[in-house]
This record gives structure tokens, C-alpha cells and sequence, in this order.
């Protein structure tokens, strides 16, 4: 795997009667997007249902680790990520989180980072 992969919810799930929800850190994470669309060429963003399990995240990170948004980070970030919570699972290494991963994409991307 070289390209980090993105997991983001998709929008407007339903969760028992009433409106649909949308997952707050995940919007979060689809706004540092547009700001910076670069990110999304850098990336290999998938969205997944709301629903679990999640399938294709439990085959990369584990069934404990399928919250979104995750960032699993590409063999290139190996040891380039200071300062960020990042997650292992057997070889692989994960950011989880709205903040972590914003403050991954700054280290990494050359981006804005959370204030």
C-alpha cells in the first residue's frame, strides 16, 4: 500500500426513525478537504456506510479500529508523522480522529493545521 487511504462516512445515514445524521468529525475532515483539494490527489479517499461492520477498514485495521474518519498511512510515512497519535495493527499504522488526522495532513501535506 503506498498512498495513505481516507475513511470518511458517507453523509445523510439513517440510525432508527427521524431525520438523517451526518457524522460531525468526518464533515469535519471533508471541509479541510476542500480547502485544500490537493489532498484529495494525495489520497486515496473512500467513503463507507454508516452501518457496521466495516468490512474493507476490518481487513486493513482490525474490527476495534472501524470508527471513522482513520487515516491508514502508506509505507512512505514511516517514521515522518511527530506529534500525531498514530495507531498500529500487526504492520500497519493508522490516525484516528479529526484533530490527529488534520494535524497529520499539515506534517505531511505542507497544509493548514488545526488551531
Amino acid at each position: 500500500m503506498s498512498r495513505d487511504i481516507l475513511y470518511l462516512l458517507k453523509h445523510d445515514f439513517r440510525e432508527g426513525p427521524g431525520a438523517a445524521f451526518y457524522c460531525p468529525e468526518c464533515t469535519q475532515i471533508t471541509g479541510v478537504l476542500a480547502l485544500y483539494p490537493q489532498l484529495r490527489h494525495a489520497l486515496d479517499v473512500r467513503y463507507v456506510d454508516f452501518p457496521r461492520p466495516r468490512a474493507e477498514i476490518i481487513a486493513l485495521i482490525g474490527e476495534a479500529n472501524q470508527s471513522c474518519p482513520v487515516l491508514i498511512l502508506g509505507d512512505a510515512k514511516r517514521g515522518r508523522v511527530k506529534g500525531v497519535k498514530v495507531e498500529t495493527f500487526g504492520d500497519r499504522r493508522f490516525v484516528a480522529g479529526a484533530e490527529e488526522i488534520g494535524k497529520c495532513f499539515s506534517q505531511v501535506h505542507g497544509v493548514g493545521r488545526p488551531h
